[in-house]
């Protein structure tokens, strides 16, 4: 079974290149280091942007939620860059 974690950032435009950038330079790390991740997309909207990652279980996409990669890096360098907290939902494919 397929899990996804959807998570939806409020970025104002300007912000959005800067925000793009920790996408990419944490993709790759994601990707080889965090348990169970198979796939990480970008999605941008007029809206928002919403960062959809994929995962082997619901278990691997939660404990990345509290994981060093995502609770160090990636949120510390996003955080200046986001204009409200971020929506945060996981999915299961079935």
């Amino acid at each position: 079974m397929q899990t996804y974690l959807e998570i939806t950032l409020q970025i104002a435009n300007e912000n959005r290149e800067a925000a793009a950038g920790v996408y990419t330079k944490y993709k790759a790390p994601f990707l080889d280091t965090a348990p169970g991740a198979e796939t990480k997309s970008l999605l941008v909207r007029d809206e928002d942007v919403q960062v959809l990652h994929g995962f082997s279980s619901k278990e691997a996409a939660e404990s990345y939620l509290t994981s060093d990669l995502f609770s160090n890096d990636v949120v510390s360098e996003l955080g200046p860059l986001l204009d409200a907290d971020p929506e945060i939902r996981i999915y299961e494919a079935h």
